[in-house]
């Protein structure tokens, strides 16, 4: 009996290790470049997936330096080119995480009310920028930038001289 009992034991807990989770994507993927824009060392890339709901995940990773400190910076989805003056915000995103330089935000909507799709995005006519702060003078400070969607040319290259500091209508 109790081999028996010690056998239903370790089948119950072999078959509950092998559930997984349903994977959320639906194996679709955009990545853009996120060029350095400032004095401060730091670059990126954003990758957006859809989700099997059909919301897109955007994933911004930046490389530079991490901070021990409870720091964030601001990042915003656009509409135009980031050269575009007083660009509208199209989403403001999950600020990036000062330790790890990571941030994962779900979007469906635009903030003109507009839904979003995966097809829509690989047409969409925007740019996305990482701010220093969320106020202040270091608001005015975007650390990295680029265009997303149509505007993602990489041949055309990047001109941090050109960059536009955008207003905060959302």
């Amino acid at each position: 009996m109790k081999k028996l009992l010690l056998g239903l034991l370790i089948s119950v807990g072999l078959w509950s290790c092998s559930d997984q989770e349903p994977n959320p994507y639906t194996g679709q993927s955009l990545d853009f470049e996120l060029f350095k824009s400032s004095d401060f060392n730091y670059s990126g890339n954003l990758v957006v997936q859809e989700l099997v709901t059909g919301d897109l995940e955007f994933t911004i990773k930046l490389d530079g330096a991490t901070s021990t400190s409870s720091i964030s910076y601001p990042a915003h989805l656009h509409f135009g080119s980031y050269d575009q003056a007083d660009a509208p915000i199209a989403q403001l995103l999950t600020p990036v995480s000062g330790s790890d330089l990571k941030s994962v935000s779900v979007v469906n909507t635009l903030s003109d009310g507009s839904k979003v799709s995966f097809d829509q995005m690989k047409n969409f006519d925007g740019h996305v920028k990482i701010h220093l702060a969320n106020e202040g003078p270091d608001y005015q400070v975007i650390l990295v930038a680029g265009n997303v969607g149509a505007n993602f040319n990489p041949e055309l290259g990047f001109d941090p001289s050109k960059i536009t500091v955008c207003g905060k209508s959302f």
